[in-house]
């Protein structure tokens, strides 16, 4: 797909250098229009928006809960007013809690609903108001952003990890059902540093995971926000044959 003049949104891109302004930011940079989505960081969005807007673009900001339909449909309407069309759409919207994996008295059941709110329903409810102009698009593209959690079980916590397996299977279902006008891929990444990890983690394990990506990882190597707009810019751009795939990326931490 030559992403030129076309149209995405991507949800959870106000965090200016993490992985839903990454994959803007490097949209944009190929001549794609980008709505981006923020639900309390306005500064933070309208930097992502002049990011945008520097690579001779057009971008504008949109408040929205992706757990909330009403607002998915907001953002979805927002773009098609402000487009007439909408090619891609990034799925990052995500939350999470700290809980240690075997502390089961950590997690209450509306941890459970408040993570699968966002991070499995919004992905969903995001999707289903965007079908029907992803589907006129007739070469459309949706991306998924998972976590390597859905294979291993483990993360920040039990519930984040299961909400990323339903993700997971979400995007099979996706996939099979908007084909084949629509693409639909999921990222999994894993041992990732930045904000994102940052604002889960205490310094100490922070550090830890620096030392592990350097030292443990297969590869040597930790997984930036960058990396992973690079792998949804390929997905958008150039995986013509690939939908319902679930890609881990993880320096080789899985293995």
């Amino acid at each position: 797909m030559n992403i030129k003049g076309r149209a995405a949104i991507v949800t959870g891109s106000s965090s200016v250098v993490g992985i839903g302004a990454e994959t803007a930011k490097l949209i944009a940079s190929k001549g794609c229009n980008v709505l981006i989505n923020y639900v309390s960081n306005f500064e933070g969005a309208e930097e992502t928006v002049a990011a945008c807007r520097a690579h001779g673009v057009d971008s504008f900001s949109v408040k929205g809960d992706v757990s909330k339909d009403e607002d998915c449909r907001s953002m979805v309407k927002a773009a098609i007013e402000r487009w007439e069309q909408l090619d891609i759409l990034v799925n990052n919207a995500a939350v999470t809690k700290t809980v240690a994996q075997d502390d089961l008295e950590g997690l209450s059941a509306q941890d459970f609903h408040d993570i699968f709110a966002v991070n499995v329903i919004g992905n969903f409810q995001m999707t289903r108001a965007a079908a029907p102009y992803l589907r006129d698009s007739g070469d459309a593209a949706v991306v998924n952003i998972s976590s390597i959690g859905a294979f291993k079980g483990n993360g920040s916590c039990m519930a984040y990890s299961a909400s990323k397996g339903a993700l997971n299977t979400l995007t099979v279902s996706l996939a099979r059902q908007l084909a084949p006008e629509v693409r639909v891929n999921a990222i999994c990444p894993g041992g990732l540093l930045g904000n994102w990890t940052k604002k889960i983690m205490d310094d100490e394990a922070y550090q830890r995971r620096v030392q592990a990506a350097e030292t443990e990882y297969p590869l040597r190597k930790a997984v930036m926000p960058i990396d992973v707009a690079k792998v949804a810019l390929w997905l958008i751009e150039d995986a013509a044959l690939m939908t319902g795939e679930a890609f881990r990326m993880d320096a080789g931490q899985h293995l």
